[in-house]
């Protein structure tokens, strides 16, 4: 008589965690340094995504603020280059959403998101690494857009503190527009659809800010969206702490740029990070 052992019983490999406990933390921030790693050769081998985060800023700096320097009057005067340099650093974060969106697409397209998230790593990893190698790209464009602007006659009036507060507002904002990359391309999942979007959030939401215009010259329709596009608000901000020339409207939101600002940005960085993470961690399923 033979006698059948009982099969051992088989234990399912607990998932890994959204974010890491205390004790992760060192593994954690090594998994993310290893997606930075894979990201920023992906961009080497293949620049060409990251060159639009700093051509398109440059592109409208040059044919707006120095070909039309003498043909566009501010309502309250003042050098048009400097009034349009800051529209120009704010266009670098939206030129970061599309290359985030698009590289993180092609990782799910390719099954490389299906292959991390079968192992025991944080699920913040992934999403975590590609927004921080990608702000590594968006300050080398902000850096680019800054050098061009001074050559270009752009010159901050306050002092070497609230001109680093500047930059560093613009640089919060770039790796607020990152994580609005992440849900683009968790909510579309498709790089055709990312591609066709993209160019929107770039080109026309800084028109429909105080950018490159003021929105008291915009027609009655489309003023009260462009004085209430979050987008103006950072570009009044920073004009605001560079001191230079800039279109107020009437309201909250001409009053307290720096106040909208730092709410706009808190609210949009934490729903886009709960939202995304939560789709990460079920897409696909």
């Amino acid at each position: 008589m033979t006698t059948t052992l009982p099969a051992a019983p088989h234990h399912e490999a607990p998932p890994a965690p959204d974010l890491p406990s205390g004790g992760t933390v060192r593994t954690a921030a090594t998994e993310v340094l290893a997606v930075m790693g894979r990201r920023l050769r992906r961009l080497r081998r293949a620049p060409g995504r990251a060159i639009g985060v700093v051509l398109n800023p440059l592109v409208s700096m040059v044919l707006l603020g120095y070909l039309f320097r003498d043909a566009v009057t501010l309502p309250a005067g003042g050098s048009y280059v400097e009034y349009v340099f800051a529209g120009g650093a704010v266009q670098v974060g939206l030129a970061c959403v599309g290359p985030t969106a698009v590289s993180l697409a092609m990782d799910f397209q390719g099954g490389l998101v299906d292959r991390f998230r079968s192992l025991p790593i944080s699920r913040v990893a992934v999403p975590l690494g590609h927004t921080c190698a990608d702000l590594l790209v968006g300050l080398v464009g902000l850096a680019v857009t800054a050098g061009t602007g001074l050559a270009l006659g752009w010159r901050s009036h306050t002092g070497v503190l609230p001109t680093l507060a500047g930059f560093a507002l613009v640089a919060a904002f770039v790796y607020v527009m990152l994580w609005l990359g992440v849900l683009l391309a968790l909510t579309l999942r498709s790089i055709e659809t990312i591609s066709v979007v993209a160019p929107f959030i770039v080109v026309v939401l800084p028109f429909l800010s105080s950018a490159f215009l003021s929105p008291r010259s915009m027609p009655g329709a489309i003023r009260p969206l462009a004085e209430w596009n979050p987008v103006s608000a950072v570009i009044a901000a920073c004009r605001e702490l560079w001191g230079n020339p800039a279109t107020t409207s009437p309201g909250f939101v001409g009053d307290h740029p720096l106040l909208v600002v730092a709410v706009t940005l808190s609210v949009l960085l934490t729903s886009c990070c709960a939202v995304s993470l939560r789709r990460f961690r079920t897409a696909g399923r």
